[in-house]
C-alpha cells in the first residue's frame, strides 16, 4: 500500500483527490491548514480507516519535512489560487505559492520521496498565442497568481535539474464540480440561480475555457503519479474542447430550467491586460504517455454540479449573494 502526501487536502480539488486515493487503495496523510477552530474544510466530510489529517502550513520548511517523512509520493496542490485576491495581497503569493513549493521540493529531496506531483494551471499560459495550447507554450504572467504559479513551476523543475528530484508539472485546466469556491464562474451562476435570483452577477462573458470535470481532473493526477518515465515534464490534463462564458450561462440556464439574464458586476472584472480571453488546451501528452482521457463531458459534468449546488444543505455554507475575491 503506497502512502501519499496531499497538501491542499482541505480545498475543493484536493479534498476530491483525497477521496479518489483512498478509493484506489492508498494510505493518505491530508494537509489542512492550521487554523484556531481546528476545522478540516472540505476533509469534514471525509472519514477512512487509511486516512491521516495534518493540521499545519507549507510555508514553514521544517513542518513539511516532518510530514513528507515515510511517504512515496506527493501531491502540492497548497496554494493561493484566487486571481482578483492576488490583485490586492501579491507578497502573499509569493510566500505561499512560490516559497511554499519550494519547501516542498526540499522536503522531498530530504525525505527521498519517490514521486512529487506540483500542481500547475492553465493560467500560467496567459491567452492563448496559439491552439489548442501544448505545454510548450510560451508562458504569460497576466496576473500576480499566474506570475506566482509560473515561478513555482520553475523552482520544482529547478530540482529536477540540479538534484534529479523525481517531479512531474500537473496542469489542470479550469476544474469544476461539487465543493467548488463560489468566486469561480460555475459555481457563481448556479449559486445565485439556486437562491432564486433571476437576474446573475457575473464578470467578462466572452473569454473560453476548457472545463475538467474534477474527477477526470483527479484522474489525470493519478495517471500522472504512477506512469513511469514523466520525472521532469510539464503535463496538461484537459479536454481539448473550448466554451465560452456566454454559452457556458445559456447551457447552465437550460439545464436548470430557468429563464434568467446576467448583468455584468464591474468588481468581477480583471485589469485591463489582465483578462486571460482563451484557453483550450492540447491534451496530446497524458493521453498517449498516461491510460488518462476526459470521460465527463461538459452537460453531465453540469448536471452532477448543479445537484450537488440545489441540495438545501450544500447552498447552505455559500453566500451567493456576496461576492469573495
Amino acid at each position: 500500500m503506497k502512502t501519499a502526501l496531499v497538501t491542499g487536502a482541505d480545498g475543493f480539488i484536493g479534498s476530491h483527490l483525497t477521496e479518489h486515493l483512498l478509493a484506489a487503495g492508498y494510505k493518505v496523510r491530508a494537509l489542512s491548514q492550521y487554523n484556531s477552530f481546528n476545522n478540516w474544510g472540505w476533509l469534514e466530510q471525509v472519514r477512512h480507516r487509511n486516512l491521516e489529517v495534518v493540521c499545519g502550513d507549507v510555508r514553514y520548511p521544517n513542518f513539511c519535512k516532518e510530514i513528507a517523512r515515510g511517504v512515496d509520493v506527493i501531491f502540492h496542490l497548497a496554494a493561493l489560487i484566487a486571481i482578483p485576491y492576488s490583485y490586492i495581497a501579491p507578497d502573499s503569493y509569493v510566500d505561499t505559492n512560490i516559497k511554499g513549493t519550494l519547501n516542498i521540493c526540499q522536503a522531498a529531496r530530504a525525505c527521498e520521496v519517490k514521486r512529487l506531483i506540483v500542481t500547475s494551471t492553465s493560467e500560467v499560459y496567459g491567452t492563448a498565442l496559439t491552439v489548442p495550447i501544448s505545454e510548450t507554450h510560451p508562458k504569460q504572467p497576466q496576473s500576480p497568481y499566474s506570475a506566482t504559479k509560473i515561478g513555482a513551476d520553475a523552482i520544482a523543475l529547478s530540482f529536477y535539474n540540479s538534484f534529479d528530484l523525481p517531479v512531474v508539472i500537473a496542469r489542470p485546466f479550469n476544474t469544476y464540480g461539487p465543493r467548488q469556491s463560489a468566486r469561480a464562474i460555475i459555481p457563481t451562476i448556479i449559486s445565485q440561480i439556486a437562491a432564486g435570483e433571476r437576474v446573475i452577477k457575473v464578470g467578462d462573458m466572452r473569454p473560453t475555457r476548457d472545463f475538467n470535470f474534477v474527477s477526470d481532473t483527479c484522474k489525470g493526477f493519478i495517471a500522472i503519479a504512477e506512469t513511469p518515465g514523466l520525472e521532469g515534464m510539464e503535463i496538461n490534463i484537459a479536454t481539448s474542447k473550448e466554451i465560452s462564458m456566454g454559452n457556458l450561462f445559456n447551457l447552465i440556464s437550460e439545464l436548470m430550467e430557468v429563464n434568467v439574464t446576467y448583468e455584468v458586476d464591474s468588481q468581477r472584472l480583471r485589469p485591463q491586460g489582465s483578462e486571460v480571453m482563451r484557453l483550450m488546451g492540447d491534451n496530446t501528452l497524458i493521453t498517449t504517455r498516461t491510460s488518462w482521457q476526459p470521460r465527463v463531458d461538459i452537460r453531465e459534468g453540469l448536471k452532477q454540479t448543479i445537484e450537488w449546488f440545489t441540495n438545501p444543505m450544500n447552498l447552505a455554507m455559500y453566500k451567493p449573494g456576496i461576492y469573495n475575491q
